[in-house]
């Protein structure tokens, strides 16, 4: 595949579009463990980084930006290949994924990692950290910034994040958004599916085909005033 690039003009990065990813991806030769759990992202960053996130490479510190939190970070490939495509981090960053002395670890790190807005990769963490961030930014008094939160099923299994659920559904926390990735790899079934689950604790909620952009970027826009909105992107299971 030959790579075409725009260049960006604030940082001098180049960008690039959603046909080049796999070859991005494909750049990151590392001892990675968690190939599935990155590829089961990839359609999903792409559309909300190209379609519905208010931020770019010079607003990363925007307090106006939207906020993005990868929760299921112990697969970050495709979060990574998104942001060189976008132009957050350059993309000869990419051969040296994993490496002793690459910013770009197995777990993202904020302080590392241009854009990105939490180190994350120990299940259950993202979606407390993303109703805190939701509470905080209502306190200040910036109704505004959306926050954005991607989750995998198998995060559900853990007792935090069903607090989280249970909190932001009353709380009325409607800036904050969730997205789960479910490639049928949770140990323990959700009685009538994950969807119900949040909806039980007052939130709106649609599951659509992880894999379809256009049934993506419908659910992420679809209006829900006065609760939260989750988005179950169902995907091919985990082998």
């Amino acid at each position: 595949m030959t790579i075409t690039a725009d260049q960006d003009r604030t940082y001098g990065y180049d960008t690039y579009g959603y046909d080049d990813l796999p070859r991005l991806m494909g750049m990151m030769t590392g001892d990675e463990k968690h190939g599935p759990a990155a590829t089961s992202t990839l359609d999903v960053l792409w559309v909300l980084y190209d379609r519905v996130l208010r931020v770019a490479p010079e607003r990363r510190d925007d307090p106006a930006r939207d906020r993005f939190l990868l929760s299921k970070g112990h697969g970050p490939m495709a979060y990574y290949a998104v942001l060189a495509a976008k132009g957050f981090v350059p993309v000869d960053w990419l051969p040296g994924f994993g490496a002793y002395d690459s910013p770009l670890g197995h777990h993202p790190d904020r302080v590392l990692v241009p854009g990105a807005e939490i180190g994350s990769g120990s299940l259950g963490h993202g979606l407390p950290i993303a109703v805190g961030t939701a509470l905080g930014l209502r306190a200040q008094g910036r109704p505004d910034p959306a926050v954005w939160v991607l989750i995998g099923d198998a995060e559900l299994d853990e007792g935090s994040n069903h607090e989280a659920i249970a909190f932001a559904g009353p709380a009325g926390l409607d800036r904050l958004h969730a997205v789960v990735i479910d490639n049928s790899s949770a140990s323990h079934a959700l009685p009538g599916g994950i969807a119900a689950r949040f909806e039980a604790a007052g939130w709106s909620a649609v599951t659509v085909d992880g894999r379809d952009h256009e049934a993506l970027h419908a659910a992420f826009t679809a209006a829900h005033p006065g609760r939260p909105h989750v988005v179950v992107a169902r995907v091919e299971p985990k082998n």
